[in-house]
């Protein structure tokens, strides 16, 4: 078996890339769409490589794998060679890909919304495009805070908007429609949230559909124009989207 240790890691690996990004949509979880192509690739040639490494392995004969002086019994051993313990820290490498394999874990949620506060400063004060004429208006909650904080035209006022997104909230009670902003994955994922009133709150990483009215506080660009504020009209739980990030 320790022959074909090696082998097995990359099949592992690549098998588990392949199961995330080709046959199903469980990389949304960690990078953003656009990176598919790579994984797919990524996986692939990890597939090869095990099994390439795996019929060399087999066509290896045995005198070819041990050195010399392991045969030699006059030559005394009062100690273990540091690459025999190698083959069983190689084997540590399995545990990750048995996890996306069986376990994938779950994108991130209300903890990781909680740590980190969303920055837009690059935004800028100005006017935004015209919404569509109809309502509700669909809106990405990216798109809704720019606009509540950013939007000189005040483009939203009187408007129903809707928004999906997960919840979060605070010790006082306050909730949050929150999504989490990404530019490349998970690893620099941002907060983005918005206040609703009006309405109880759902359960804490629960997903809903809002349908409400803005709020307009604060001045524009201001400290207290963030968070925006949505006061909600309706609230539906929706099952957690393919994609649960939206791109910043």
């Amino acid at each position: 078996m320790r022959r074909y240790g090696p082998a097995l890691v990359l099949v592992l690996c690549g098998g588990a890339v392949l199961r995330i990004s080709l046959f199903s949509e469980l990389y949304l979880r960690y990078v953003q769409q656009a990176l598919r192509p790579y994984l797919v690739a990524s996986g692939a040639l990890l597939l090869v490589l095990g099994v390439v490494s795996a019929v060399a392995a087999g066509r290896t004969r045995p005198d070819e794998r041990e050195p010399e002086h392991a045969h030699d019994r006059s030559h005394p051993h009062p100690h273990p060679h540091p690459h025999a313990h190698g083959p069983r820290v190689a084997w540590l490498l399995v545990v990750p890909a048995l996890a996306l394999l069986l376990f994938p874990p779950p994108a991130l949620g209300s903890y990781s919304a909680g740590r980190e506060a969303v920055t837009d400063a690059a935004q800028g004060i100005g006017t935004f495009p015209a919404l569509p004429e109809n309502d509700p208006v669909e809106l990405s909650l990216h798109q809704f805070t720019s606009r509540a904080v950013y939007d000189s035209g005040r483009s939203m006022r009187g408007r129903t908007i809707r928004m999906t997104g997960f919840v979060t909230q605070d010790e006082d009670g306050t909730w949050y429609l929150t999504r989490l902003l990404i530019a490349c994955c998970a690893a620099d994922a941002q907060a983005d949230k918005v206040e609703i009133r009006g309405a109880d709150a759902p359960a804490v990483d629960s997903w809903v559909d809002v349908t409400g009215t803005w709020v307009p506080e604060g001045a524009l660009g201001s400290e207290e124009a963030w968070p925006p504020v949505l006061a909600a009209t309706d609230v539906v739980h929706v099952e957690q989207p393919e994609n649960p990030y939206e791109r910043r």
